[in-house]
């Protein structure tokens, strides 16, 4: 795919045409640097689970001879249990997450997931998904399996917007399944008190887990264009509330700025990574910004 379409494409409403988030996560890894960890040690069991291509630097003992005398190419065996890390990808699908024009939120956030899902195959990571809103509705624990990735984009092209929002309880439920120390990685709009926020997440960060929240929002949410007295619904209550323009351009816009400012704030005193992405935003611009994010922090 030449460097002018892949850009096309990357088009969040372009993407939300095309219907695949196979395509989509295939389109998007193309342009992005692989890499959400440093880890250059590997480990063999002794299941055999699939060949990757030779690389510098691997263990010779695990090359496969034979297929080398056949093909001239070189391949290493690898096994199951081999995997650098687990990464789980935490999807909120609560109803506010269906905001959002001509993509919503939780299109994004499915472009988003369904990309870190191909990559963390791609570099032969465990893999886990899960889905929730007012609770866990779904979770695949992570799994080097081949069929893994086939089983969360499965998973992901059949998940909506459903109802209310509770990440204490959704991650309190899901501390139990993590077992296996990794990257846990939230995707959500965040409307959750910072102070909760931290109490979700704490008790994974205690327990070695590496975390990053990608912080999912529409422009409309950051700077309302509405220029007359409207009546709002709550996607997640729906009650209704009168609003009037003069408050979204003042005290709105001061108290939704802070409310981002003290999310990133509980990030950062628990170790994790913060990073906002618009519903315009182009995901490979997004991704990229994060993943040099991650390895300067490695270095």
């Amino acid at each position: 795919m030449t460097t002018r379409v892949a850009n096309r494409l990357l088009k969040p409403e372009v993407l939300a045409r095309l219907g695949s988030l196979d395509l989509i996560a295939r389109t998007v890894v193309d342009g992005v640097t692989t890499g959400l960890h440093r880890s250059p040690h590997f480990g063999f069991s002794q299941e055999f689970a699939e060949y990757r291509a030779y690389n510098e630097g691997d263990d010779l003992r695990y090359v496969d001879w034979n297929v080398y005398a056949r093909t001239d190419r070189t391949y290493i065996k690898r096994f199951q249990g081999e995997t650098n890390t687990a990464v789980t990808l935490l999807l909120d699908t609560s109803a506010s997450m269906g905001f959002g024009s001509p993509v919503s939120k939780l299109d994004q956030a499915l472009f988003l997931v369904a990309t870190l899902a191909y990559t963390t195959r791609k570099q032969h990571d465990s893999l886990g998904v899960a889905v929730f809103d007012e609770r866990v509705q779904h979770f695949l624990a992570p799994s080097a399996r081949p069929d893994a990735l086939v089983r969360a984009l499965a998973l992901l092209e059949n998940t909506h917007a459903g109802s209310g929002t509770d990440i204490l309880d959704a991650l309190s439920s899901l501390r139990a399944s993590m077992t296996r120390r990794g990257l846990v990685i939230v995707v959500s709009d965040l409307y959750t008190d910072a102070d909760e926020l931290i109490a979700a997440l704490q008790p994974l960060a205690h327990a070695g887990q590496d975390l990053a929240l990608f912080h999912v929002l529409d422009p409309e949410e950051i700077e309302p264009s509405l220029t007359r007295i409207s009546a709002l619904r709550d996607l997640e209550t729906d009650d209704t509330v009168i609003v009037d323009p003069a408050f979204l351009q003042g005290g709105y816009r001061t108290k939704f700025a802070m409310h981002c400012a003290n999310v990133q704030q509980a990030c950062r005193r628990i170790g994790a990574d913060y990073t906002q992405v618009l519903t315009t935003d182009p995901l490979d611009a997004a991704l990229q910004a994060y993943l040099r994010f991650r390895e300067r922090r490695g270095r």
